[in-house]
């Protein structure tokens, strides 16, 4: 049996009509040609450090163990910031030392992180402006090549996060907030059914945002009626609200960050 080839994928925002991710995806067969380079989205919103770290999230787990995940959505790009290189769980990450990785730190037991610093294992000379291609491509390639990370750089313990909203209890109800709207308009909040449960939905449980109210939670998009707000748990995990074949974010005026209630009869 053929031994299977290291995975990297590829997380940014910088669009497919640019010549950014095939110069990474260059750099990356460079250095490592028996690589499989898998691309999560280039679509992710410019500058938006929060949807990235959403993204990455929601499919990072999807990947065979020991699949290298590089993001990068960087407006710090050239500045003081570090570029870094995670072993989460088991699971490597490379990209800006900005709070991309945040729900990561969350979710996994961190291993180890190094401030990428070597410049032997950059492609020369660095751009200013283009990391992605000269900085974490490179480390990405060493990495999946099992190059020792020392050689690469030291290790911090000291990584910049940014603050990821966890649901709380008020009374018998539950306050959350909206994380994410996803393309179709739905809202995604980060509420789990280990916080609203089975039997806080049989008992009648509302979710409310804004000054709308789901009074259902569903199983599928189809049990929704016309014009309905429902709620239901997403892929993802998390609870999430929508209007059948309409933006339920534009209707409820959402946005990440706002309050989510759930409320109990």
């Amino acid at each position: 049996m053929a031994e299977r080839r290291p995975i990297i994928t590829l997380t940014t925002d910088f669009g497919e009509a640019d010549y950014f991710v095939p110069a990474m995806k260059g750099a990356i067969y460079s250095i490592n040609p028996n690589v499989e380079i898998v691309d999560i989205t280039h679509h992710v919103p410019p500058h938006d450090i929060f949807s990235a770290a959403f993204t990455l999230l929601c499919c990072y787990k999807d990947f065979p163990k020991l699949t290298t995940h590089v993001a990068v959505v960087d407006p710090g790009v050239g500045s003081a910031r570090r570029p870094i290189v995670v072993s989460a769980g088991d699971y490597n990450f490379v990209g800006p030392d900005n709070g991309i990785f945040s729900y990561i730190y969350q979710r996994e037991h961190v291993s180890r992180i190094v401030h990428l610093s070597v410049e032997h294992y950059f492609r020369a000379p660095v751009s200013n402006t283009f990391h992605g291609r000269d900085i974490f491509a490179p480390a990405a390639a060493y990495v999946a090549k099992l190059i020792d990370w020392n050689r690469m750089g030291e290790e911090i313990a000291d990584p910049v996060k940014f603050n990821t909203p966890t649901p709380t209890s008020v009374g018998r109800g539950i306050r959350g907030a909206v994380i994410h709207i996803d393309r179709f308009g739905n809202i995604i909040t980060n509420i789990t059914s280990a916080e609203l449960t089975d039997d806080m939905i049989r008992a009648g449980a509302r979710i409310r945002v804004g000054k709308h109210e789901a009074t259902r939670v569903l199983t599928h998009f189809a049990e929704g009626g016309s014009q309905e707000l429902f709620a239901y748990f997403g892929s993802a995990g998390f609870l999430e609200l929508a209007v059948q074949r309409q933006q339920a974010a534009r209707l409820t005026e959402a946005r990440r960050g706002i309050e989510v209630e759930v409320i109990m009869p």
